[in-house]
């Protein structure tokens, strides 16, 4: 045996091993979205729906006394303009920024307006990959199908339905996409197709429409799940896959006005304060529309849920694999719509299959595509499904009793949290038992909140205890018995005593008022004084008496809705071990442009993950908690916290201003308290800022932001009375501290910094990125690299207090240019013994990057760098790995440089140096009274409401035939399922054995071939 027979052995079980992979290695087409303001355009808002001539002279009235004529309304020519309409869409002509605010507040002051916003444009881009465009065939009609089958009515079971003539028949399904070729073979009723981009032509030309359209009502191929289903195709997207708000706005009036049951709308975006569309979507659900969305396809991480499917009143549908696993695009995690005051909400509600599913082709055939854009279609599908084999309990369906029914036939998923898959996977046949059987009634997402269940993670992550922060839990409030209700007094707080509830105390917060069919509760819970040594669980339950109005019956209806709480408690850790995270200065995309932290990645302009330890810093907040540290959130001013209760204030990538009085009372905190500070900045130079000016090609907009990467002349100040200050210069490079791989990704640099015997600064060799935005080159590693300080230890001395700013660092110092980290030789100057005794003063740690604890586009994580900072912040230790990179001795003033400025904000947006309008009083919460329960027994489901309703009594046979059908299929399914996973297991453990065989006879060959050449030639 050769060399070459070798090669082509190992090609061949590298071949094998590659064929094994297909299946899991296929990629495919998912969507990203674009959002954009639309220069000197603008939405007008009224109140009431009005004609055209109407809605004109109000406008004309207020503008024209006012001798302002340099507007215009933008015509609109679609079948909307001959109903009424509550919007108008106006064009300032001249472009001065006076004159185009003068005219908004003119318009805005009519009292028939209610809002004048701006235009906004969307552009989704479909990444088509190689799967979109080579699995285009004609498979036929197979009824009979492998149970691998990638058609979603297949595995769904949706043929059970099907033979008892549930076929989605009666039920009108409007989908918003790119439109649908007339005469499409694989559909039976496309009842209207309409146009209402600027485009002429209906027919589709990117296939994403038509592919949406064939999951849901497909009659041929590759089917769907609701084949005569009657469709409404509203094209809102250009072949280029431009749209815009108002286009959205007049396609959804004449949703309402035909009356169509459910909606499908596979986008989805950032900008959740798109106040029109928000309002309009609320418009929608309150005309008994049931709209399904997608989740967004930015997963995996945390804080991506895209809008509209974050609403409560929308369902919301992430993308699950065929063997189900979560996907990896499928977005997750909470909203960020309350942060960072309050909490997200569970804006993901189901999970289905979203990989590699098979619908319809442009003209004919079959495709195969993956993103949420494709799930969304499916639960559609499924609720046409729904409503058609329910046609006779029509009144009692509404955007709340599908969304319940949907869910509460939800299967869990092993090992995924709640923020992952929502209320589980689809199921279809217990759905349909589900809606069967179903009485109107009110029900609350989640449910329950469980500690001891890691389900609920992150609240199964951390244990309260007496003195952390308030844990929050906001709750969605489903009403399935009328679009508009009340909550009734306050809600009650019943602790289980025989559970130990009586060491917890509960507040909370709530809508007076649940419309359209949904509403929210916060539950703010805290461990009290007399929980301090407990360690253990703690139960109890809050009460809620909602009123509901019968809108045929014009009857008032009280249910009582209760929200069971599990509390892990521990006790109070140690100082050293407890971290405050300031979430209270973070800032995000929408309302404002803040720009992405790492600027290499240009296909992601905007920081809109909120900065949350449940977002995208969640890796970090699972490395830390599992090294023993807890970590609260402020999401108050600094004046509102109990410094003596914490070791380390963390500060990450704050983009807020920080008021006089916070930097007062964090120099108090540090000197006095002995509270240390660590912080991870970012880039941030105004020229760069203006180089990045969000450009959108649609609207010729420039967008200019309002910070850099995060707020250095914020930090500056903040840090001015400890004699600290970061610089404008923007570094990036891959280097090393001692054994660790570093990647400075767009980061600042120290040019400030105390010159203590016994403080370290430590520098890095980086290229200026910052100089190559600026001058447009393709890369800053031509020029040579700068050695600058990125890394500073402090430790405060109240005996020079105000004094520590007599040495600058400076970034030019030519002696050092050139020079590479190298560890310093010679004694260790500190060691761990010597730091027992911990001086009173706290410290300060600081570091020019924080990309590399953000999970949204890690390369080098730096978590041990963190851990190292935590060291040094809570306990006085100095690694001895910086005590040997230590450079202050280096680092020495040559020449003073003005410290960054801050940029004027573009005018579309409030500054972010707008003091006058933050938030500076301290949350005061309203402790509930404890009610104690007569009894301490199981709590009992709120009771249903009683419905007179003889149609349905006479319905009651045929849905239970329909419901021992239903529960043959669902024990069948689940045999199948069990057999599935034994055939895959069996399969797995067949393909690990052949592996093994394969790479031991492999190894036989080159021992004996070894042997040959050394014994035998």
């Amino acid at each position: 045996m050769n060399v070459h027979t070798i090669i082509c052995l190992i090609h061949a079980i590298s071949g094998w091993i590659l064929f094994q992979c297909i299946p899991a290695c296929t990629t495919s087409e998912t969507d990203t979205f674009k959002t954009t303001v639309v220069p000197n355009e603008f939405i007008v808002q009224f109140h009431f729906k009005y004609f055209p001539t109407v809605r004109e002279s109000y406008i004309r009235t207020k503008l024209l006394s006012s001798n302002l004529s340099n507007w215009r309304i933008l015509p609109r020519n679609n079948l909307a303009s001959q109903f009424p309409s509550d919007f108008d869409i106006l064009r300032v002509l001249d472009k001065e920024n006076s004159s185009v605010e003068q005219i908004v507040k003119k318009v805005a002051s009519h009292p028939s307006v209610k809002a004048v916003v701006p235009q906004r444009s969307v552009q989704r881009t479909l990444a088509w990959a190689l799967n979109g465009t080579q699995s285009r065939q004609t498979l036929g009609i197979v009824r009979k199908e492998d149970k691998r089958s990638r058609r979603v009515s297949s595995v769904l079971h949706a043929n059970v339905l099907w033979n008892l003539g549930i076929t989605g028949k009666g039920v009108k399904v409007a989908i918003f996409d790119t439109g649908l070729s007339k005469n499409h073979p694989h559909f039976r009723t496309v009842k209207e197709r309409t146009n209402w981009t600027n485009e002429k032509s209906l027919d589709d030309k990117v296939s994403h429409g038509t592919f949406v359209a064939g999951v849901i009502a497909s009659s041929k191929e590759c089917l769907g799940l609701a084949p005569d289903a009657e469709l409404y195709i509203f094209k809102v997207f250009t072949n280029s896959q431009v749209s815009y708000t108002s286009w959205f706005l007049d396609a959804f009036n004449y949703a309402i006005h035909r009356k169509v049951n459910i909606l499908n709308l596979s986008i989805g975006g950032p900008d959740f304060m798109d106040s029109p569309f928000v309002e309009k979507v609320l418009e929608l659900s309150a005309n008994n529309v049931i709209m399904v969305s997608s989740a967004g396809n930015d997963g995996p991480l945390y804080g991506t849920l895209n809008n509209p499917g974050d609403q409560s009143d929308v369902i919301g549908v992430g993308g699950i694999q065929f063997d189900d696993k979560i996907a990896k695009f499928s977005s997750r995690g909470m909203t960020t719509w309350e942060l960072p005051l309050g909490y997200g909400r569970l804006g993901l509600d189901i999970v289905t299959y979203g990989s590699q599913v098979e619908g319809s082709d442009v003209r004919t055939g079959c495709r195969r595509l993956s993103g949420t854009s494709v799930s969304s279609p499916v639960v559609a599908g499924v609720a046409a499904l729904l409503i058609s084999g329910a046609f006779h309990r029509m009144e009692l369906i509404n955007p709340a009793s599908l969304k319940q029914v949907i869910i509460e036939g939800a299967e869990k998923l092993p090992t995924y949290n709640m923020f992952e898959q929502g209320q589980g996977k689809l199921s279809l046949l217990k759905s349909m038992q589900s809606l069967l059987s179903y009485r109107p009634k009110i029900s609350l997402v989640p449910p329950l909140l469980d500690y001891t269940s890691n389900y609920m993670w992150p609240y199964s992550s951390q244990p309260l205890y007496f003195g952390s922060s308030v844990a929050i839990v906001n709750v969605t409030i489903l009403n399935g018995i009328s679009v508009t209700s009340r909550v009734v007094g306050t809600p009650k707080w019943i602790p289980d005593v025989e559970h130990n509830g009586h060491f917890l105390k509960i507040s909370t917060r709530y809508s007076p008022t649940l419309w359209p069919w949904t509403g929210w509760m916060a539950v703010y819970i805290a461990v009290n004084k007399d929980g301090e040594g407990y360690e253990g669980v703690a139960k109890g339950k809050i009460s809620l008496i909602i009123e509901s109005l019968r809108d045929k019956s014009n009857e008032t209806v009280s249910s009582e809705v209760i929200f069971p709480l599990t509390i892990k408690v521990t006790q109070k850790p140690p100082r050293n071990k407890r971290i405050l995270w300031d979430q209270y200065h973070s800032l995000r995309y929408p309302p404002r442009y803040i720009p992405r932290d790492d600027l290499k990645v240009k296909s992601d302009p905007l920081d809109w993950r909120a900065d949350h330890i449940h977002t995208n810093f969640k890796d970090m907040y699972t490395y830390l908690r599992n090294v023993g540290y807890y970590i609260d959130v402020l999401r108050e001013p600094y004046t509102c916290f109990n410094a003596s209760d914490y070791g380390t204030l963390l500060i990450v990538d704050p983009e807020k201003e920080f008021d006089d009085a916070e930097v007062h009372i964090l120099r108090e905190h540090v000197h006095k308290d002995g509270l240390s500070v660590v912080i991870f900045a970012d880039w941030y130079n105004t020229t760069v800022m203006k180089k990045i000016k969000f450009f959108d090609e649609n609207t010729r907009q420039w967008w200019i932001p309002d910070t850099g990467g995060a707020n250095i002349p914020a930090l500056n100040d903040l840090l001015q009375p400890f004699g600290i200050a970061f610089g404008d210069f923007v570094g990036e490079a891959h280097f090393k501290l001692g054994d660790h791989s570093m990647y400075y990704a767009s980061g600042t640099t120290i040019v400030k910094f105390p010159a203590n015997p016994n403080d370290i600064v430590v520098g890095a060799s980086l290229n200026d990125q910052g100089q190559s935005i600026i001058t447009g080159s393709k890369s800053s590693k031509k020029e040579p690299k700068k050695v600058v300080p990125i890394l500073g230890l402090f430790q405060t001395n109240s005996s020079n207090e105000g004094n520590n700013d007599a040495d600058t660092i400076s970034i030019d110092d030519p002696k050092h240019k050139g020079r590479f980290l190298r560890p310093k030789l010679g004694k260790r100057n500190l060691s761990y013994l010597q730091n027992v005794n911990v001086p009173h003063e706290g410290r300060i740690a600081v570091y020019g990057d924080s990309n590399c604890l953000d999970s949204t586009h890690i390369e080098k994580a730096c978590y041990w760098l963190l851990i190292t900072f935590l060291d040094f912040a809570m306990n006085a230790h100095k690694s001895s790995l910086l005590q040997n990179l230590n450079r202050m001795s280096e680092f020495r003033k040559v020449a003073d440089k003005p410290l960054p400025l801050r940029i004027s904000s573009n005018s579309s947006k409030p500054a972010v140096t707008d003091r006058s309008a933050r938030l500076l009083h301290c949350e005061q919460l309203d402790w509930l009274s404890p009610t104690l329960s007569k009894t301490n027994h199981h709590v009992e489901e709120q009771p249903t409401v009683e419905w007179v309703a003889s149609e349905l009594e006479r319905a009651e046979q045929q849905n239970n035939q329909i419901k021992q059908i239903l529960d043959a299929a669902i024990m069948k399914s689940s045999q199948d399922a069990e057999y599935l996973m034994g055939s895959q297991a069996d399969i797995s453990l067949g393909t690990s054995m052949m592996f093994i065989f394969c790479l031991s006879c492999f190894v036989i060959v080159l021992f004996v071939l070894f042997v040959k050449r050394r014994f035998i030639l």
